[in-house]
């Protein structure tokens, strides 16, 4: 299944406060793929198809079915088998039983399904309940292994980062994606799991800058040091929050790592991204911010000087091979070792910072207030 893409890089983010609701809005929607050709799902018991749109009963299909929707010249075909099908000339279904989970691909989801026509393709968003939704995003991006307070940290943040996007993006098909350019969410999970444990200890539970939510971005390991969000965002009213020293991330696989790549791949890479160099002669840092990442690379070839962002760099270099944009470069026989710190663009919780305090004694109130200093808790009603 083809992701959702969106790079949170140069991501700009207009009129990013939002004020803290009386009550939760739920439930929240998320995207789980676009552009697909074909949605295939199936549910054990009876399943209600609507209209999306207008939320009004279509028909029924027998539970154990499996359900294949395609996009069709006048709108959706549902098809569940042999010639059952029905065509509907609308943008969108909705997709409801009363004991779920659904099964899509290899993964198993609560709540309800929606698919719409978008262009060519379609979309399918999981609709489900916000803590539901916590506990998956929680097991999908630590393992469940790790103390109990650095998943319940990570339960709040998470809540927090939702729930702005929720109130952001009320009116559209989605409130946020299925992945790392979002939150990561693996679907269902099992009652015992400690992620359900997290989720339900700190239920409705968020963090607050003067009185609103906002995106508390996280991330993997900070090296160190943890970056100011202006340093990595864009866009009016992010909370000024300061960066921190961060020695509890040392025990992470990527505290320490190093990358050697030629500079011919480099420079295709780059080309790649649209930016059109010669033979690549050299690495110059223009700028580093405060905690030591490259703000400003200047990128010497045999056409001239080609500048980059730090983080604009390691996007077209590669997230997952330039970790993150505290590095030293280094020219060594006709390749570049990039020498590093961390994972991630830095702002905010250090993932495996929070594991490191929670097994240092720290309960989750305090990992918090360590990586997002001046914030305060709140409690959605």
């Amino acid at each position: 299944m083809r992701r959702l893409r969106l790079a949170l890089a140069t991501l700009a983010l207009p009129a990013l406060l939002v004020a803290v609701p009386a009550r939760a809005a739920e439930p929240i929607r998320v995207g789980l793929g676009d552009g697909l050709r074909a949605v295939e799902v199936a549910a054990a018991d009876l399943v209600t198809v609507l209209d999306a749109g207008g939320r009004r009963p279509l028909f029924g299909i027998p539970g154990g079915r499996v359900i294949r929707i395609v996009a069709t010249a006048g709108g959706l075909e549902v098809g569940w088998g042999g010639a059952d099908r029905r065509r509907l000339a609308m943008a969108g279904v909705r997709l409801e039983t009363r004991r779920a989970p659904w099964r899509v691909g290899t993964r198993e989801y609560g709540g309800a399904v929606e698919v719409w026509r978008n262009g060519e393709g379609l979309l399918l968003v999981n609709e489900l309940p916000l803590e539901e939704y916590v506990a998956g995003t929680v097991r999908a991006e630590a393992p469940e292994r790790w103390p109990a307070e650095a998943l319940r940290a990570l339960a709040v943040v998470a809540r927090t980062y939702a729930v702005f996007h929720q109130q952001r993006n009320g009116s559209k098909p989605y409130h946020l994606v299925a992945g790392s350019q979002h939150q990561n969410y693996s679907g269902r999970v099992g009652e015992g799991s400690p992620a359900w444990e997290a989720a339900r200890a700190t239920a409705g539970q968020v963090l607050t800058w003067q009185g609103t939510v906002f995106p508390a971005f996280y991330h993997s390991d900070s090296g160190g040091f943890t970056e100011p969000p202006q340093a990595v965002f864009s866009g009016d009213g992010i909370p000024p929050l300061p960066g921190v020293r961060d020695e509890f991330s040392i025990d992470s696989p990527n505290y320490t790592w190093a990358v050697t790549l030629p500079l011919s791949v480099i420079a295709e890479r780059l080309r790649q991204g649209g930016v059109d160099v010669g033979g690549i002669t050299g690495f110059v840092v223009l700028e580093r911010s405060a905690s030591f990442r490259v703000l400003r690379l200047a990128v010497e070839h045999s056409r001239g000087t080609a500048t980059f962002k730090g983080t604009d760099f390691r996007r077209l270099v590669g997230y997952d091979v330039v970790k993150s944009t505290l590095f030293v470069p280094v020219l060594v026989d006709g390749a570049a070792r990039f020498e590093g710190r961390g994972w991630g663009h830095g702002v905010g919780l250090s993932q495996y910072g929070a594991k490191g305090m929670a097994e240092r004694g720290y309960p989750y109130g305090q990992i918090l207030a360590h990586y997002y200093p001046g914030t305060t808790p709140a409690t959605l009603k």
